[in-house]
């Protein structure tokens, strides 16, 4: 009797091992499927710390930026996103391409001789591609009223301010003076930023220069209130071919109210501002990114009267590079 008292009992507490064996490799089955379910739902390889660069904190870039930081730190769960302040579109598109932020907003040309490596840039960007373009950053051509500059072709022989050596201005500039068939070396080049540009214009050391900037141009509205100045316009077949060549350019009328003390109007192009995105970001967590900003237009106009010009409809035009995967998913479905 005692061993068949022994024999019961080991059958018996096998037979509970066996059972609470089996629960606990099917909780932990379970346990494994809640845990696979939940990480696909944010995304198992999504980044999780997010840089948005910027520019400077007194320019558009800034507060933009901010505010997509804010949006995607918001509706993305488990994910934290940062807008900080950069140097703005060169050193936006070098430090993306190194993986030291996700997201920049550039210039759309900046990006574009980023990735072809040209210009300012040694050899080819490869490692950000586009979300969206935002708002035009127009390309001035301004004169003294008195210069007897009317046309991109009264500049042969007259002194002319291109920008800064190695400056998206200069690099604008060539290439519409090659649209109009003249260049560089026609003119008498100075090389000077915004700033020295009109200092430069209002002491007639300078007959006029280009201005690469969204407007009302703060350089030109303080130059205007101590000067008479107009804004000169491009020739329309220079215009096409210009677009036709470098894609990232659209058209641009300046209209008559866009300065408070002068008459405006003027036909010219523009670059435009817009966002990139590091091709580490996986195409599932940028098709959310760009969905939750689409989303949420309402907090960059907030930010930025800028932000108002971001529509689905107009995000590529004047594209220069590749979509994000993530992005090109996005705008398919819209």
């Amino acid at each position: 009797m005692l061993t068949l008292s022994f024999v019961l009992a080991a059958c018996g507490g096998g037979g509970s091992d066996e059972e609470t064996t089996e629960e606990a490799t099917t909780g932990e089955e379970s346990t494994e499927e809640g845990e696979t379910s939940g990480d696909s739902a944010s995304g198992e390889d999504w980044v999780e710390n997010i840089t948005v660069l910027t520019g400077g904190e007194a320019g558009v870039y800034f507060p933009l930026g901010v505010a997509m930081a804010d949006i995607i730190d918001s509706e993305l769960e488990d994910v934290s996103a940062t807008g900080v302040s950069s140097g703005a579109s060169v050193s936006n598109a070098e430090q993306l391409n190194n993986g030291e932020a996700q997201l920049a907003l550039v210039q759309n040309d900046i990006a574009y001789y980023g990735a072809e490596g040209t210009n300012m840039f040694d050899e080819p960007l490869d490692n950000y591609s586009g979300v969206f373009t935002i708002y035009p950053e127009t390309i001035q051509l301004v004169t003294l009223a008195d210069s007897g500059i009317e046309s991109v072709s009264d500049l042969e022989g007259r002194r002319v301010a291109v920008g800064d050596v190695g400056s998206g201005t200069e690099a604008n500039a060539t290439q519409i003076l090659e649209a109009h068939g003249i260049s560089v070396e026609d003119l008498d080049a100075q090389f000077l930023d915004f700033a020295d540009a009109s200092t430069n214009l209002q002491d007639g050391n300078v007959d006029a220069a280009f201005v690469t900037a969204g407007t009302p141009t703060g350089a030109i509205q303080e130059l205007s209130a101590s000067a008479d100045v107009s804004l000169v316009s491009f020739d329309q077949e220079a215009i096409d071919g210009l677009m036709e060549e470098y894609t990232y350019y659209t058209q641009q009328e300046i209209p008559a109210d866009a300065y408070e003390n002068f008459d405006s109007t003027a036909t010219t192009v523009a670059v435009q501002a817009m966002l990139i995105a590091s091709n580490d970001i996986p195409e599932d967590q940028m098709y959310e990114i760009t969905r939750a900003i689409f989303e949420n237009l309402d907090d960059l106009a907030n930010a930025h009267v800028r932000g108002e010009e971001l529509t689905v409809d107009t995000a590529e035009d004047g594209m220069s590079i590749d979509l994000h995967p993530g992005v090109q998913q996005y705008y398919e479905e819209q």
